[in-house]
């Protein structure tokens, strides 16, 4: 083919139909505003990735282990038994007509799923930091990924509790049902500190350490994992009972699976606190998600 055929050739090819310059759209990419709340929405087209890291969290948690996921049931089984021996047997402490152990393992319960999501959630973000270096994502997904994964150990957990119940001759009654809603009160104050957590740990690696000792306080701080309070206690000790939303909410899930009277009226204050701590800590994760890929 001569240089000249060649020239034809292009000169006959038509032109690409490219509209005009006013006609054609404009995309500008502006800075979100520093403080919003979820958007459910973006979290809903993402929700196989959420999925999908919660699955991985749970296969390298038992990776290479002996007894797999029975290691969700080991910790509070052995947590009870500690408990048993330690409040039961030595300090006598009271179990309002309940078998000690099973007294202990339904407030162990929750509260280790509570622990659990925590401490994962608030290292979902640094663990993840090649992901967020590379790719985008919704960030929350980490931790809301964290806490599912918390959430599976538990529906592993709960089947020891119900060995437990049918081993002591505890009837099965209605308020059973009421324990999803106690677990999701919860599961909303979980993902709040986590999510708080996670955006704190970020900038300042400390509490990566200090959380699991925060943590283990605040169970001993909350005596309705392994005591039933006296209502005869002083209206100080009482103020201070009051501002630890989990007080409410373990007691709650103790008598939806053991049968008992449910004290709505803190259940109230404990559902305002947990939802409050959601928002805050949404916030906050949000306003400084965007510096994350610069400082991890």
């Amino acid at each position: 083919m001569s240089q000249v055929e060649l020239v034809n050739r292009i000169e006959e090819c038509p032109e690409p139909d490219v509209p005009p310059a006013e006609k054609r759209a404009v995309i500008i990419l502006r800075p979100s505003s520093r403080w919003q709340l979820i958007n459910l929405r973006e979290l809903w087209q993402f929700r196989e990735l959420i999925v999908q890291f919660a699955w991985r969290d749970v296969k390298v948690r038992y990776k290479q282990t002996i007894i797999g996921a029975a290691w969700a049931i080991l910790q509070p089984a052995l947590m009870m038994v500690v408990f048993t021996i330690c409040f039961s047997r030595l300090a006598g402490v009271d179990s309002a007509d309940i078998p000690y152990p099973l007294f202990v393992y339904a407030g162990l319960l929750p509260w280790t799923f509570f622990a659990s999501a925590i401490t994962s959630a608030g290292n979902s973000v640094i663990g993840s930091e090649r992901l967020i270096t590379k790719i985008y994502f919704p960030r929350l997904a980490m931790p809301f990924a964290a806490v599912a994964t918390a959430g599976v150990d538990f529906l592993v957990a709960f089947g020891l509790l119900v060995i437990l119940m049918i081993v002591y001759g505890v009837a099965w009654s209605t308020s059973l049902l009421l324990i999803p809603l106690f677990l999701g009160l919860i599961a909303f104050g979980a993902l709040g500190i986590g999510t708080l957590l996670a955006a704190l740990t970020v900038a300042y690696r400390d509490f990566r350490y200090a959380t699991p000792f925060l943590v283990q306080l605040w169970m001993f701080a909350t005596p309705t994992v392994y005591m039933q309070p006296g209502g005869d206690a002083s209206g100080s000790l009482q103020a201070l009972l009051a501002l630890n939303p989990m007080t409410e909410l373990i007691s709650a899930f103790r008598a939806a699976a053991l049968g008992g009277a449910i004290a709505w009226d803190g259940i109230g204050v404990s559902c305002l606190a947990m939802l409050g701590t959601f928002v805050v800590g949404c916030l906050y994760f949000r306003k400084v998600e965007d510096l994350f890929s610069d400082i991890i």
